[in-house]
């Protein structure tokens, strides 16, 4: 069974995170929703708040998750500046796992080096720190990244995300299944 690790800061987007997570549980993935603080419950940026499953702390940045997925909001600053997020991230492109971020989150991944020479899209409000950012582009899938460009395009990264880790048909059967 593939294993998803979400880390979730206050301030997350919630389409970018509940709209990913149902769409992996439908796929069979088993998804891990961890708080980046030590609270259980963790609010987005519209006052939806989610249980989380376990804090970041508590989970081993060598745990072997077959994705690590960042979300955006105004809460990607809280990411940012988390050495646990960086340690998580640093860890899993070490053991060349997957690694997806959506809207503001590739900047997450660009403070960690992780985007260099890499085709990457993000929110266009991004462009002045990311400056080969492909802003048009919905989600692009390069090595073993995969970034999308806003709460917009979260069915399709989760789409994108279940066709690398189990099949593109069993991502084909769930668009039709929910009329994507």
């Amino acid at each position: 069974m593939a294993t998803i690790l979400t880390i979730v800061p206050e301030g997350f987007e919630e389409i970018e995170v509940v709209t990913p997570v149902d769409i992996w549980r439908r796929a069979g993935i088993q998804v891990v929703i961890a708080s980046l603080s030590s609270k259980r419950h963790v609010s987005g940026r519209n006052g939806i708040t989610l249980r989380a499953d376990a804090s970041l702390a508590s989970i081993s940045p060598d745990a072997n998750y077959d994705l690590l997925f960042i979300p955006g909001g105004p809460g990607v600053s809280l990411l940012r500046a988390s050495p646990e997020v960086r340690e998580h991230l640093e860890q899993h492109y070490a053991a060349d796992r997957w690694i997806a971020a959506i809207c503001a989150a590739p900047l997450v991944l660009h403070d960690a080096g992780l985007l260099a020479g890499r085709r990457y899209t993000a929110h266009p409000a991004t462009e002045t720190e990311l400056t080969h950012i492909l802003a048009h582009e919905r989600v692009i899938t390069d090595g073993r990244i995969i970034t999308s460009r806003g709460a917009g395009t979260a069915l399709d990264l989760a789409l994108a995300v279940i066709t690398v880790l189990i099949a593109s048909a069993t991502a084909e059967n769930i668009a039709t299944n929910i009329c994507a």
